[in-house]
């Protein structure tokens, strides 16, 4: 006599189900490597740029090459950038950098699965040349801050100048 099963009211027997088995292995094993091999790729850089070329170039405080350079990044949002070269003001900004819509839940989970992308930004600085500094300039604007900090002046050297020591009380 052979074995059944009862589903739904239809019989099947047991080779059918071994079967059945068989078959749903199949289309699930075939289904996953279909969805690996169908899965995109991102990728992120930001470009820098100088004017001239060839400054030292920090992002978020670490050094990431000298100008042109092209870096990668992972995340979106605010970044500290310092631009230096010898005979140029240092320059120290922020930048931000905004997520695309494609590129936000749900609509990144399709980008990614299907399609590979590579998001471009270029950022260009323009440095401006180191100025020579006036020495006398310098000693008026801070003796005029001394003023404004409301510290009594003596009149002489900028170096023979003391500052009174806090009362105790």
């Amino acid at each position: 006599m052979l074995k059944s099963a009862t589903i739904i009211g239809a019989k099947l027997f047991v080779g059918d189900i071994m079967r059945l088995k068989r078959i749903f292995f199949v289309v699930f094993a075939a289904a996953s490597v279909s969805l690996c091999l169908c899965t995109g790729c991102i990728e992120r850089k930001v470009t820098i740029s100088t004017e001239p070329s060839g400054a030292l170039v920090l992002l978020n405080d670490e050094e990431v090459g000298t100008s042109p350079v092209t870096v990668g990044f992972e995340w979106y949002g605010d970044y500290s950038v310092q631009v230096s070269k010898d005979g140029y003001q240092t320059l120290k900004t922020h930048q931000n950098l905004k997520r695309p819509v494609a590129d936000r839940f749900p609509f990144d989970l399709f980008a990614d699965a299907f399609s590979s992308k590579i998001y471009e930004y270029n950022w260009n600085f323009k440095l401006e040349p180191l100025q020579p500094i006036d020495k006398d300039k310098l000693i008026k604007s801070a003796v005029g801050l001394q003023k404004q900090a409301l510290v009594p002046i003596k009149e002489g050297h900028p170096e023979k100048i003391k500052i009174p020591k806090p009362k105790k009380k």
